[in-house]
């Protein structure tokens, strides 16, 4: 300890943990999904649909079994970070720790390395799967907590937004979410967990839809009004009739997560993110 009452914590413990989330959220499903494939396997009427979720339950059992990716779209790694004002972060850049991190873990865990360094012009693979994509919150305490979300391309590819009018109302937004999910189709390997981010600006919209992924899945949102909204999503997204990997069925989505935001009184911005029916996400506090 030092600096009064500042709790100093080094990088190189962010760095090694974000390593083993990386691996870790890759090859490991959390719980709550492995319960809602199996809560999915009971609702489902369609013989096609319920050989696929079979199948992807045997997935991640091998996957976790045998330590290999449970997909081979091992995607661009998502890092948030909520660290407590009262920490002090030694040892040197934070940034810097957390790709070192990531770069471990891709290169230890043997994970595909899916990122280039331009976008546009040269194509070229980092060969290490960084940069990350870091978010930094500071929040109350003297803790860090870390978030790892390896998100591949399909289902990120599928996900939009849309700067609606206020006029647009409820209907509007639902509309919105239910047809980028029915343009999805099977292209971004349903079922999904589906987030969505309304309020906020330009650029905040999207990144409430992604952190809305991050949710322990089939947790409600706070608000009643909200959490009867991801019901009712739920339901419209799951009579689209696309189901299992597209194949049919009543299980085209797993869940709807919500999270908002203030916005100007002459914007509703809402964004669309989808999480394929790996919906990769691992924790840890230091």
């Amino acid at each position: 300890m030092g600096y009064g009452c500042l709790r100093e914590i080094s990088v190189d413990r962010v760095a090694e943990a974000v390593k083993r989330l990386c691996i870790e959220s890759n090859v490991i499903m959390p719980p709550e999904l492995t319960a809602v494939l199996e809560q999915a396997l009971v609702r489902e009427e369609s013989i096609a649909g319920r050989s696929i979720l079979r199948q992807i339950l045997e997935n991640h059992r091998i996957a976790a079994e045998e330590d290999i990716p449970a997909c081979q779209d091992t995607g661009v790694v998502v890092v948030f970070l909520e660290i407590g004002q009262d920490v002090h972060l030694t040892g040197g850049d934070l940034f810097e720790a957390v790709n070192r991190g990531v770069r471990a873990g891709y290169i230890e865990g043997y994970l595909r390395k899916s990122v280039v360094k331009d976008p546009l012009f040269r194509r070229e693979n980092s060969g290490d799967n960084t940069p990350a994509v870091t978010y930094v919150e500071i929040v109350p305490g003297n803790n860090i907590r870390i978030t790892v979300v390896p998100k591949g391309a399909g289902a990120e590819n599928a996900s939009a937004l849309r700067m609606l009018p206020p006029h647009a109302g409820l209907e509007g937004v639902k509309r919105f979410v239910v047809e980028t999910v029915e343009a999805a189709g099977p292209d971004a390997c349903p079922p999904y967990v589906v987030g969505v981010g309304i309020g906020g600006t330009f650029d905040r919209a999207p990144l409430l839809a992604k952190k809305a992924l991050v949710r322990p899945l089939g947790a409600r949102h706070g608000d009643p009004r909200y959490a009867a909204l991801e019901q009712e999503l739920l339901e419209e997204i799951n009579q689209l009739g696309i189901g299992p990997q597209g194949l049919g069925g009543r299980v085209t989505a797993f869940a709807v997560h919500i999270e908002t935001g203030p916005c100007h009184i002459a914007s509703l911005p809402v964004a669309v993110n989808l999480g394929c029916h790996v919906n990769r996400v691992a924790r840890t506090t230091l």
